[in-house]
């Protein structure tokens, strides 16, 4: 047998193990062609074989293989990533670690990278990113051709070095933002007090340590008189779930607090409160928007759950997802959304819908400088009509930022005010419900 058929075979071997792989992600009801793994294999297969009969030059069929791997996992979720074998490598020697980035988390919307949320202070909010911008190039590199994962990677780099982004941002004009990759520090827990002995406490991370000074925060406001306590968790998207279970078990007492669910929605954890790390029974309001999720969205879905407050504000983004590494023959991977988040009431944080992503605010108040969710390729559609898109060019230099119109920022912060009214007893509240 010629190489070249041996390499069929391998070809339609490796596709098979992937299709094993992904399982039942492709199969659940054999009366449906589309979710048949055979089916598709079959189609896989049909083209494959056009590749290599009727293509107009010699194919190499590696490439040719990537590309399917890649588009197999692009199929997915925005968390599931095709890796080649120095990716793997990279990987699993955690290099990632070692390199600087610029303070920013994202997620990927219509193939595009997306800003989440934008960290206090660090490169990236310096350089004038902001949450809701939509990252057209990376350099030369058009997002919409990479994984999100892939887009992560060229972030990273030696501190001090720049990376320059093509954004697109709704209302304003395309611009090239460059940033220099550094090191930078997430901001700690703040807490005040304000009239009425109302505690407000602002986190700005979920991540290791946050609990415990978030747990200060609160002893310190309940010793200076604090009866009641607003929870700002806006623009939170970085974090770790045990992180938010301890949060949330420092206001509710008892119950489930989160889940972990699998295939078919099976439980895989559960969280649940320690009475013992229980210390405030005031009355309590999160502030969540669309910046916050991930280990926020657990926090803010367990004071729903559990009927401990209310929550004020928008629409959370939708996040929460473990993923693991599955090597391949050749030494690449897949990484693989194997699990999900989910809230107390096994609700999943991750959704295909924007109606039934993230949490949904039980006291709705939107604010008037945050634009709704937008559809990217709509943005990106207006854009290329201008004639305003860009020519990749490695030696061309990124202009300097010009300065765009911004929407007019409120003077006052409606969901503060809302959350304080409530508390005051001085408003009624009209609840939206706890979610979907």
């Amino acid at each position: 047998m010629s190489y070249r058929g041996k390499f069929s075979i391998g070809l339609l071997s490796a596709a098979i193990a992937l299709y094993a792989v992904v399982g039942g992600l492709l199969s659940t009801q054999a009366q449906q062609p589309i979710n048949d793994a055979g089916a598709q294999i079959r189609i896989f297969e049909s083209v494959l074989q056009h590749i290599e009969n009727d293509y107009v030059d010699e194919p190499n069929l590696e490439k040719v293989r990537a590309g399917a791997l890649r588009g197999l996992a692009n199929g997915l979720d925005p968390y599931s990533s095709y890796l080649t074998a120095d990716q793997v490598k990279d990987f699993q020697a955690k290099k990632q670690n070692t390199l600087a980035g610029i303070g920013a988390e994202f997620s990927q919307i219509s193939a595009y990278l997306y800003v989440v949320s934008v960290i206090k202070g660090s490169p990236a909010d310096k350089a004038g990113l902001q949450a809701g911008d939509v990252i057209e190039y990376i350099d030369t590199k058009a997002t919409r051709d990479i994984s999100l994962y892939d887009a992560k990677q060229l972030l990273l780099g030696e501190s001090g070095s720049k990376v320059n982004l093509r954004v697109l941002r709704a209302g304003a004009k395309p611009q090239t933002i460059s940033v220099s990759r550094g090191s930078y520090k997430i901001p700690e827990t703040t807490a005040k007090i304000e009239d009425g002995k109302i505690g407000v406490i602002k986190a700005y991370s979920l991540e290791s340590g946050e609990a415990k000074d978030i747990r200060n925060r609160v002893q310190e406001l309940t010793k200076q008189g604090a009866q009641k306590i607003i929870l700002d968790l806006r623009g939170v998207a970085a974090g770790d779930l045990a992180v938010a279970v301890e949060v949330a078990n420092l206001f509710i007492k008892e119950g489930t607090l989160a889940e972990v669910v699998g295939r078919d929605n099976k439980v895989l954890k559960t969280y649940t409160a320690d009475p013992g790390k229980f210390i405030f029974d005031g009355k309590l309001v999160a502030l969540i928007d669309l910046g916050t999720a991930g280990a926020a969205e657990v926090v803010a879905s367990a004071i729903l759950d559990r009927q401990r407050g209310e929550v004020v504000g928008e629409r959370s983004f939708g996040a929460g997802t473990e993923q693991k590494l599955f090597p391949l023959r050749g030494g690449d991977g897949l990484l693989l959304t194997t699990a999900k988040w989910a809230s107390a009431n096994g609700r999943t944080f991750l959704s295909d819908e924007r109606a039934s992503s993230g949490v949904k605010p039980s006291v709705e108040v939107k604010r008037p400088e945050t634009p709704e969710p937008i559809d990217v390729e709509d943005l990106v559609d207006q854009q290329e009509e201008e004639n305003q898109a860009p020519q990749p060019n490695p030696q061309a230099t990124p202009q300097p930022t010009p300065k765009v119109e911004q929407p007019k920022q409120s003077k006052e912060d409606l969901q503060m005010k809302k959350a304080l009214e409530i508390l005051r007893d001085k408003s009624q509240v009209m609840k939206a419900g706890s979610g979907e």
